[in-house]
């Protein structure tokens, strides 16, 4: 007997949590709701904690605002960023599903080249579900996808691919532009919709944006860390840059999968980038020196587990990127106060205290 469909379950809805930093109303679920409405929302407000935000009905959420970050991690809130997108990894601690989705609160739904509207989180699931293939590069891109396979002279003892770690999507109409290119192409969009994803290759570092992003929070959580940035900081617009290095390092040790490519979602806003420009100057500046430390980093093979990797790299990180500036002297400490964050409300992770959880607002 065949179930309705009003009934069937929607994948891993109760292993995935979806993950908002907003300092605004969040009306823009109302374009998502068919998408999203039945998996849980861990809202992460930014700015004045003061403020309230709307949540459209009929969703479930838990909503953590400033106030509760410093209530629920004490002295280890320093870690957690201010007045900064970068906020949003709070929602990566406190979450306790297998599976992430993050998304900005000016993402739209994107429609495919027929017309249809995206799904985009079941995209992210897939890609999440489905092998990669980080060790060969297959050049009919992903071969798990119906209609494609390995090519001719793919290694057979390769074929059953490495486990996806990391999804990272795309973006159609706004792209995600540095300050200098956004002001010498102030009006290029993205109309190019690409029907692919791909696995980045082993030991190949990419600019992993926030905006559009699934991960297996198990496997690799600990070390997406999205880093100091914004109130009080040097530097602004490079938290998911940050955090992509790092993940993408530790994946290649532990052998997990990035994938790139699908879904794509509409980014609607193109932020100021004068104002962009002065949180990302010096970061353009110091990436010259911290792409080659990226790729120059090799961890002891004792490092299993992504919490070990990251106290790894925050050793590493004070001492080769510490010369450069007094920041990544601060950042390597953060790096270490967050794996202890991470520690202690993940008990079953590294055998730590409980802390009990408690949002400000849950619907």
């Amino acid at each position: 007997m065949s179930v309705p469909a009003s009934v069937v379950k929607p994948p891993l809805v109760d292993e995935l949590d979806i993950v908002i930093p907003t300092i605004r109303n969040l009306d823009f679920l109302e374009q998502w709701r068919p998408f999203f409405q039945p998996y849980h929302l861990i809202i992460v407000q930014d700015g004045d904690p003061t403020k309230k935000i709307h949540v459209p009905e009929g969703f479930d959420y838990e909503l953590y605002n400033r106030n509760d970050i410093n209530r629920i991690l004490g002295p280890k809130s320093s870690c957690i960023s201010f007045k900064d997108s970068a906020c949003r990894c709070f929602g990566f601690l406190v979450s306790k599903k297998k599976y992430i989705f993050t998304i900005d609160d000016d993402c739209f739904v994107a429609k495919d080249p027929t017309g249809q509207e995206i799904n985009a989180l079941a995209q992210h699931i897939h890609n999440l579900l489905t092998p990669a293939t980080p060790f060969f590069f297959n050049t009919l891109y992903d071969p798990y996808r119906e209609g494609a396979d390995f090519v001719r002279g793919y290694p057979f003892s390769l074929r059953e691919g490495a486990t996806t770690a990391i999804s990272h999507g795309l973006w159609l109409n706004i792209p995600d532009y540095d300050a200098p290119t956004q002001l010498v192409k102030p009006r290029e969009r993205n109309t190019r919709y690409v029907d692919a994803v791909m696995t980045i290759p082993k030991q190949t570092l990419f600019p992993m944006c926030g905006m559009n992003l699934g991960f297996h929070r198990e496997l690799i959580g600990p070390a997406m860390y999205f880093g100091l940035m914004g109130d009080g900081q040097p530097i602004g617009r490079y938290d998911d840059m940050w955090a992509g290095w790092c993940a993408k390092v530790i994946c290649d040790h532990l052998g997990l999968g990035v994938k790139t490519g699908l879904p794509y979602i509409w980014h609607s806003k193109a932020s100021n980038p004068f104002v962009n420009l002065k949180k990302e100057y010096k970061g353009i500046y110091w990436q010259e020196d911290i792409i080659p430390f990226f790729q120059s980093v090799v961890l002891p093979k004792e490092c299993t587990t992504p919490q070990k990797c990251y106290i790894e790299l925050s050793k590493l990180v004070k001492e080769k990127l510490g010369p450069i500036d007094p920041y990544f002297e601060k950042l390597g400490d953060a790096m270490v106060t967050w794996i202890d964050a991470w520690n202690e409300l993940n008990p079953l992770t590294d055998g730590a205290t409980t802390v009990k959880i408690e949002p400000s607002k849950t619907k």
